[in-house]
């Protein structure tokens, strides 16, 4: 993912985990914020409860890339600041099955773009 697409920062996180509106399931949790400026921001949180390093890299590597793709696609939309906290079930899942699951996690805050 480009770096214009990073989220940094505890303060940005905290902000979004305070103010945004979130939707999740039994995998991972999606919190996001209206932005000031028409740009899409993303930050990744996997807690220590998923596994050890190995496994919570290889998870926020496959979230990355699923939300690259998104992005890419113009699937989702502008003006958002998003949050993709993984829990403990995530680690069994493959990678098409995040992506599935991110996909409905967007839909149901209703954050999918317009065609």
């Amino acid at each position: 993912m480009q770096k214009r697409y990073r989220l940094t920062g505890k303060r940005s996180f905290s902000v979004i985990y305070r103010k945004g509106k979130s939707v999740g399931d039994k995998s991972m949790v999606l919190y996001c914020l209206k932005s000031r400026y028409d740009k899409i921001k993303v930050g990744f949180s996997i807690s220590k409860k998923v596994g050890n390093s190995v496994t919570r890299n290889r998870v926020r590597r496959r979230l990355r890339e699923n939300f690259r793709l998104m992005i890419a696609e113009g699937k989702i939309q502008s003006g958002y600041s998003y949050v993709i906290v993984g829990r403990k079930e995530i680690a069994e899942m493959d990678y098409h099955e995040i992506g599935e699951r991110l996909t409905s996690l967007l839909k149901r805050a209703e954050r999918l773009a317009e065609k």
